[in-house]
Order: structure tokens, then sequence, then C-alpha cells
């Protein structure tokens, strides 16, 4: 069974508040600025020698600029994780967290943006027109379906990665995560029945990451049930989702989709009884990642299951985007690649089960969030991937 940690870090308003006055970001100066001829040499009038070259080839500017190595981390605020439509003003101090990130875990420079619109065509015209400025763009807590769409056409608009973090992030993760623990059980993907509750951003994309993957089956529930081809009221998200999923032909609900499952992916904020969780297949493997509250308690789920995984840090095998977005973009940047592929999103997840293959237990299916392997490993399986898929 998975132990689990019943202590929580014990936060303070007045320690969050005063870490986050005047914001988690500043600007660093990369040149000297020392004295009249580094002045000169950095700005006037020697800066005019490098925007002349740039403007006769614009391309010098990934050599000339920090733009090459800039992820901008774009947000709406419409679905910022535990907190909802929160607007994009409030959701500023979670993606100066991400920029944070960025740069502690794979050294890369990124500015967040929050746009005072959900229109999904305004934030392509917006960041079309901000093309210059940036190498690539880490969507963030936009809300389903309208995040689909975005990434899309930002792909399609855009010459640079695009990765809409809580998509694929999560699913790189999660994926990872099932390699850990099937390899800790001795069992293989392509004997699984995954059930994903939640048929949001991270739900799809986990369901697809998992299919690509070779995961034996995937079913996929919403609140109104389990999705099939069929269904009446399905988007055409969920619509392209039936015709790949659920082989066994499964109707009803949760309680339906669990029985006799050998995965149970919780990605809804809705909760799951216990009983629920008792009626999966012996040896099963428990990912509850709803934040802050799991869609069932740790302790409770490893009364039943093999193995539990949630999103928090106070529990073992934290499910944690941390281990993946860094990396990708890393990887990503340094080769040059102008999308980020499923080839690559593959290669992540490989590359972060590696890390943990060497200390793997039931209570460590993945590495800590905290490992600076990560990163490293991660872009290089990125670049490589992106490499042979002919994307740089």
């Amino acid at each position: 069974m998975t132990a689990v940690n019943e202590s929580a870090i014990d936060l303070t308003d007045e320690e969050i508040f005063t870490a986050h006055e005047g914001g988690k970001l500043g600007i660093g100066v990369t040149a000297s600025l020392a004295d009249p001829r580094a002045l000169s040499i950095a700005y006037t009038p020697g800066v005019a020698r490098v925007s002349r070259a740039i403007a006769e080839d614009p391309a010098l500017a990934a050599k000339y600029t920090w733009t090459h190595r800039l992820v901008a981390v774009v947000s709406d605020g419409t679905a910022v994780l535990g907190l909802g439509d929160i607007g994009a003003s409030a959701s500023l101090p979670v993606m100066e967290g991400k920029s944070a990130l960025f740069k502690n875990f794979a050294g890369l420079d990124s500015i967040p943006l929050v746009l005072n619109t959900t229109d999904v065509d305004e934030i392509v015209r917006t960041l079309v027109h901000l093309r210059p400025s940036f190498g690539a763009v880490n969507l963030e807590d936009v809300s389903a379906p309208r995040c689909f769409e975005l990434e899309a056409k930002l792909i399609e608009a855009l010459d640079c990665p695009v990765m809409h973090d809580d998509q694929h992030g999560t699913a790189i993760v999660v994926l990872a995560a099932l390699r850990g623990a099937t390899a800790v059980l001795d069992r293989n993907l392509a004997d699984l029945r995954v059930v994903v509750a939640g048929a949001g951003a991270s739900g799809v994309a986990c369901a697809n990451i998992l299919i690509s993957a070779g995961v034996g089956e995937v079913t996929v529930v919403d609140s109104r049930g389990i999705i099939h081809a069929g269904r009446d009221g399905l988007n055409p998200i969920k619509v392209e989702l039936a015709g790949r999923t659920n082989a066994s032909g499964l109707r009803g609900g949760i309680a339906e989709a669990l029985r006799g499952a050998d995965v149970f992916l919780g990605l809804s904020a809705s909760q799951v009884p216990e009983e629920l969780i008792a009626t999966m297949a012996p040896g099963a493997i428990v990912f509850a990642l709803s934040n802050p509250d799991p869609e069932i308690h740790p302790e409770a789920a490893a009364r039943h299951a093999a193995i539990v995984a949630t999103g928090r840090s106070d529990y073992p095998n934290q499910i944690n985007n941390v281990l993946a977005f860094p990396g990708v973009f890393r990887g990503a940047l340094d080769v040059g690649a102008r999308r980020i592929t499923e080839n690559m999103k593959l290669a992540a997840a490989d590359a972060i089960f590696g890390v943990a293959t060497d200390e793997l237990a039931a209570d460590r299916i993945v590495p800590s969030a905290l490992d600076p392997r990560v990163a490293v490993e991660v872009a290089a399986a990125v670049a490589q991937a992106a490499r042979a898929d002919g994307v740089v």
C-alpha cells in the first residue's frame, strides 16, 4: 500500500502576502553598464548598429536579443487551478509564479501576459502582433473548450512552439507516472483499462497521450456520465474523443466505469466515494489529481489501491507539471523547433520516467519536482524528438 504523509506545510497569511509584495519577478541585466564605454555599447550609440543589422536580416534577432529564449506565459484568467474564472488581474500572481519556475528549473526567461479578453480570435491577433517579442507561448489557465480552439489557432498562426500546459504538461507527467507505477507493479500499459474522470483541458489531453502511448483502453467520464458514441449533447471535442475511447461500450456513470478498472485518473474536482474505488481491479492505481482536494483522500484510496498519487506536495507521488514544461520548452527552444509535436511530449514523459528509475517504489513513481536532473533530461529528449520529427 502507498504510505501517506499526514503533515501538510503550515503556511500563514503573513508570510504568503509578504513574499508576494511587489510581485515575484524582476528584470536582470546581462550587459555591463559600469562605465561610459559600457553604456555606449549597451545603449546609444552602439545599439543602433545592432538594430540596423536586424533590420537588414531579421533572423539576427535570435542572436542579438532575448526573444529566442523568452517564453510568453499567456492567460485570460478563466480557469485558474482551484479558483476558476477570476479574471486577468487576479491570475497574474499565478503567471508570475510560472515564469519563476521557468527561470529556476530551465534557465529560461519568460514574461507573464494576462489579457483582458476571452475572445479567441482577439487573443490570437494580439499574440501575432507581439510575436517579435518572444520565442514561445505557454498558454495557462484558459477554460475549456475555448482552450482547444485557442491552442490550435495559435499553432497555425505562429511559427514558434505553443503549448497549453494545463493540457499537455499534465498529460506528460501523468504518462510518466503511469510508466513508473506499471514498472513497480510489473504490468504493461497495453493491459490496462484507464478511467479518466473529467473531460476538460487536462482530461482530454491525458486521454489522448495515453492512447498514443498504447494504453489498452481509455474510458472518459464527464459530469453527465461515460462519453460514448451517439451520446446526446457532446461538443465537437467530445464527439471526436468518443470515437477513440470506451472500446468496451460501457454506459452509465463513474460507478459503471470504475467497476473492474485498473487505473483511476481524477481530473474533475468531483468527489469519488471510497466504495467505488473498492470495486476496481486488484492492484489498482489511483491518481486523484484535483487540487486542493483530491477526488478521494489518499489514505482512503490506499486501502484499495496498490499505488496512489495526487497533485499535492504533502503526499507521496506528486504529479506536478513542473516536471514537464520547463524542460519541454527548453528543449524546443534549444533546437529552434517551430512547434511541439506528439512525439516530443512522449519523449518528455519517457525522460521523466527515466530519471525516476533508479529509485522506483510504490511511493516514488516520479522524481521530486525539485530534482535538478529532470529539466535537463527532458530538454535533451525533446530536442532529439524535434529533430527526428523535422520541426527544426
